[in-house]
């Protein structure tokens, strides 16, 4: 995992602190696929496998977004189609007790009001948010952002539908 990004280390700060037991992705180590005697491909990765108590386990790229008090509730959901290329490759490779997350983290300027996110917390004297998306449900509702920077999101009021707490897919934890 690159190290650099405040998003993912406040992420695996979160899987710390709750005691969820996970795995770093090395980004630094692209994997390569490709069936014997085909040109390699490299596949985009993912920042972290996600062990669950109960049910499937995950496999999670975090998506920071930074989100100022004067946006109101609109919450910035876009990822690449390479995310989501990448992350149907890697549950294809894992197999079907995986699932593939997107885990959205709002960095805000303040602490969050309760309403607005399900799960909140501060780090590095930073206030984030976060809620999750299966792949599968962001497929389903994606519409294209940006054609030429290759980018979809999913509308506000799809987004509110589907977004889930993190806890949904884990399990019990020490939620903070």
């Amino acid at each position: 995992m690159q190290r650099r990004f405040h998003y993912e280390l406040a992420f695996e700060h979160f899987l710390r602190e709750n005691k969820i037991p996970h795995i770093s992705v090395d980004e630094a180590k692209r994997s390569l696929i490709g069936k014997k005697g085909s040109p390699k491909v490299n596949l985009k990765s993912f920042d972290f496998v996600v062990y669950s108590e109960c049910g499937p386990n995950l496999l999670i790229d975090v998506k920071g977004r930074k989100h100022a008090a004067n946006t109101g509730r609109s919450l910035q959901n876009w990822v690449t189609e390479d995310d989501i290329k990448g992350l149907t490759q890697w549950s294809h490779i894992f197999g079907e007790n995986f699932i593939p997350v997107f885990a959205f983290l709002f960095w805000c300027d303040t602490q969050p009001p309760d309403a607005l996110f399900m799960e909140t917390f501060e780090f590095r004297e930073r206030w984030y948010a976060m809620s999750a998306v299966k792949l599968e449900d962001y497929v389903k509702h994606m519409k294209t952002r940006s054609a030429s920077w290759g980018t979809v999101s999913i509308p506000t009021a799809d987004f509110d539908r589907i977004h889930i707490p993190l806890y949904e897919l884990l399990g019990s934890y020490n939620q903070t």
